[in-house]
């Protein structure tokens, strides 16, 4: 099962894919989608949009999962990232791929053991987790830690209730033709 981590943010949107085959995990790819700084908003989104509709293109993600953001002081970026994180969401589910949620000190946990744990710790273990790994950067760091979370969380379940939604559609355009 492929799984695609996102990182959501309006100038850099962090993705990481792994594979899960059983209790095993291997790195796929990892990247970063990024918007023009002095485009409007809606330019900006269109890119955000387009950048992550090629990463599912590409590879295929089986089931996704994206960080939740914590509320900034700043009130305007908080709704920018608002947005940027509807985008986020959206793509992957206009896809058929259902989509998980989780928050950064659950991701920590789950890759270091402490909600609390530094970047510097959570990509060490990252290295540990999926040898071999190259990461892009920070932002991909972070979207492989929400990916490996889902593997140890949720993957499978996504997977039922998507199968289950595609069982109800099929049984709805049956029973309407």
């Amino acid at each position: 099962m492929r799984l695609l981590g996102i990182d959501p943010g309006l100038r850099c949107t962090g993705w990481g894919v792994v594979e899960m085959r059983g209790n095993r995990l291997t790195h796929i790819a990892n990247g970063a989608v990024k918007t023009q700084a002095d485009a409007s908003l809606s330019v900006r989104l269109m890119q955000l949009h387009d950048g992550l509709q090629q990463v599912i293109a590409d590879w295929l993600p089986d089931a996704a999962a994206v960080e939740e953001t914590f509320v900034n002081k700043n009130p305007a970026s908080t709704l920018k990232l608002g947005q940027a994180r509807g985008v986020v969401m959206l793509v992957p589910a206009l896809h058929g791929i259902p989509v998980a949620e989780y928050s950064p000190n659950k991701i920590k946990k789950s890759i270091v053991g402490a909600g609390h744990a530094g970047k510097q710790q959570v990509q060490a273990m990252i290295n540990m987790l999926l040898p071999g790994c190259t990461i892009a950067n920070a932002d991909a760091a972070d979207a492989l830690a929400v990916a490996i979370c889902h593997a140890h969380h949720g993957a499978y379940e996504s997977l039922e209730i998507a199968a289950r939604k595609q069982d109800a559609d099929a049984l709805l355009k049956e029973t309407s033709a």
